[in-house]
């Protein structure tokens, strides 16, 4: 775990990931925020590639609460079958939408409380969500973002909580909404886990990382 980085040399990383990518978007397809759930939901120990492949059929079908409880079980099991864990997920998608038909008139609640309470959304489904559909600056603390973030000293924490509070803790406010996408994008294409592209890095001279692989 790296040092906490200061706030001049936090706020000169994110204007260089701002310069870089003003507006990083998520890389989950969806069509709308139902969707949105139902594909960040899925991609829990998954590629969004590998989500994006099997949800592209499930959502032209199935784009609603009522018309995934239409499709069924049986009808969403077979459209993400090539999805880790899919059997389970496949009964979590059912049950959301239940309940989401049943207690929110088909409506998708905007809160984290009310997220985090429908079967297979947990705090960071729940945050993507937010940041992405609502414009609320919640950081989503993924494994790129936790590795990113004590490798760098950008937001060292012991477990994600602790990320997820450096990050609001530390960001400066003007770059919070996209910070946990550039986080994202820069652990899943440079900062990857096992040969970090540090030579292409466009923050090497500001991160704390000992082991830079120059």
């Amino acid at each position: 775990m790296a040092k906490q980085l200061d706030y001049h040399t936090i706020r000169e990383i994110f204007t260089r990931f701002h310069g870089a990518e003003a507006e990083p978007k998520g890389e989950l397809e969806h069509v709308n925020v139902y969707t949105l759930v139902v594909a960040v939901a899925l991609s829990a120990q998954a590629t969004d590639a590998g989500v994006n492949k099997a949800t592209r059929g499930l959502f032209a079908i199935a784009d609603t609460p009522q018309k995934m409880l239409d499709l069924g079980l049986e009808g969403v099991t077979e459209h993400i079958k090539s999805i880790g864990l899919f059997r389970n997920k496949a009964k979590n998608v059912i049950r959301l939408s239940q309940i989401l038909v049943d207690d929110y008139d088909s409506m998708v609640p905007n809160s984290r409380a009310a997220l985090q309470s429908l079967p297979g959304v947990g705090r960071k489904t729940a945050n993507v969500v937010l940041n992405m559909w609502w414009g609320q600056p919640a950081q989503a603390v993924d494994t790129h973002i936790f590795r990113v973030g004590n490798r760098s000293g950008i937001a060292p924490g012991k477990d994600v909580d602790a990320v997820e509070r450096a990050v609001e803790d530390h960001v400066p406010a003007d770059f919070q909404l996209h910070a946990h996408h550039w986080l994202i994008l820069h652990g899943r294409y440079t900062c990857v886990a096992r040969k970090p592209k540090c030579a292409a890095c466009l923050i090497r001279d500001l991160c704390m990382f000992e082991e830079k692989n120059l």
